[in-house]
């Protein structure tokens, strides 16, 4: 009995000083676990200042705060997980690109931090700096040094298969080659950027542009119905999220409505709730230029060009349909001035639709080559002499139907020949 006893009490003791080593143990975790959180918490803390600094530097126009402002927080870059740094940087980026007229500092920044990146092996924030960059050379119209910048990141993406990133990259080589008017490329690009989004989740706004680029392809086929109804899915997109990139797509909706001679639908669009909504310049000189269509008036459709050239002429994919626009309709009133004459001066035309003389001139002579009319230009009493258009005779047209109709017969004698002689 006694031996039992000793041997319980042994036991007790035993367990009584195992559960005292424990607890320094258990405290020890629990105080590594609280340092953990709290350094979380001041890297977090850390984060959002920088954050809120870069959008106050920004609200203020300073450039140059914010680019000491990337400088100062390398040191926490190294404290802080990759991915914070990447978020931060692009964030100071994008901060700097709010600030107008900064996009030689944007290129400068840009270089600097891909530099920075590469030295200190950071890929991911490398490859997202790098491809900001090749997006502000092909704003500043660097087309070549863009696409020499997009082919090395394509081939270092694929392997990595960060297919996010390989949508954005194909986008960009789809604009820059429909800037270059390369249009077989351009939809490759496009095709490539779509294959890549159908294997994952692609936020809105960048399914926005997919459908926004797709609709600026079928456009310059003239394929303007097609193109309206894409540009048209990428404003859905963008409205849902609130982001104004929705103005300017709404504007390519009107542009394919002008285009595909439906002027009249332009105001009915822009006075329904979503359109009034991102009415911007670009919408109120689509909205103009469709008037000026709709009265036939050069005039107006001349001065829209000039009051609203930032949004018109200085875009590319605008630019090039109203120039065609406008080809159309001065062929259009000249076909209409000119109906009634067989001789009329080109001073007369010229004031008749209010265009300099050499401009009217110039195009007569191109019409009467692309034989829109018979007529011939008399320089020397500046008159446009017009022809009757000649009656083809349709003896012509039968000759023609009846030599086809002989040689499908001889085609037919000489097969059954070779038949025969075999």
């Amino acid at each position: 009995g006694d031996g039992n006893r000793a041997g319980i009490a042994a036991s007790h003791a035993g367990q009584s000083l195992g559960g005292g080593a424990s607890l320094p143990a258990t405290h020890a975790n629990k105080k590594a676990k609280v340092s953990a959180a709290r350094a979380a918490e001041i890297a977090k803390a850390r984060e959002d200042a920088a954050l809120t600094l870069a959008d106050l530097y920004a609200a203020k126009g300073s450039t140059a705060k914010l680019t000491q402002l990337l400088e100062d927080l390398k040191p926490l870059f190294a404290a802080v997980p990759k991915a914070k740094t990447a978020k931060i940087v692009r964030a100071i980026i994008d901060a700097v690109a709010r600030i107008p007229g900064t996009t030689e500092l944007q290129l400068k920044l840009c270089r600097e931090q891909a530099e920075w990146a590469r030295e200190e092996k950071r890929t991911f924030l490398r490859q997202r700096i790098e491809a900001r960059l090749a997006s502000l050379l092909f704003q500043t119209k660097d087309y070549p040094g863009s696409l020499s910048l997009i082919g090395t990141l394509l081939r270092e993406v694929k392997r990595l298969d960060d297919k996010l990133l390989l949508v954005d990259i194909h986008l960009l080589e789809s604009r820059v080659h429909h800037a270059l008017r390369n249009f077989p490329k351009s939809k490759a690009a496009l095709t490539a950027a779509r294959t890549a989004a159908n294997a994952i989740y692609v936020p809105p706004t960048t399914q926005a542009e997919i459908d926004c680029q797709s609709g600026t392809l079928h456009a310059e086929e003239k394929d303007y119905k097609t193109a309206y109804s894409y540009f048209f899915e990428g404003f859905e997109q963008y409205n849902s999220v609130e982001e104004k990139k929705a103005g300017p797509a709404l504007k390519y909706m009107l542009l394919c409505k002008i285009m595909s001679g439906r002027a009249d639908e332009v105001t009915s669009i822009v006075n329904t709730k979503a359109g009034l909504k991102y009415a911007d310049s670009g919408v109120e000189a689509m909205q103009a230029i469709a008037s000026a269509y709709k009265n036939r008036s050069l005039k107006d459709f001349q001065s829209t060009l000039t009051k609203f050239q930032q949004e018109l002429t200085q875009d590319i994919i605008v630019h090039s349909h109203l120039s065609a626009l406008y080809d159309k309709m001065l062929e259009q009133n000249i076909c209409r001035l000119i109906e009634p004459y067989s001789c009329v001066e080109i001073s007369h035309i010229a004031s008749l639709i209010e265009l300099p003389v050499n401009e009217v001139e110039k195009k007569l002579s191109q019409m009467i080559l692309d034989k829109v009319f018979s007529g011939t230009l008399d320089q020397g009493s500046g008159n446009l002499v017009v022809y009757e258009d000649p009656e083809i005779d349709e003896a012509y047209k039968s000759a023609i139907e009846t030599f086809e109709t002989l040689e499908t017969v001889v085609d037919t004698l000489m097969t059954r020949s070779q038949k025969i002689v075999a």
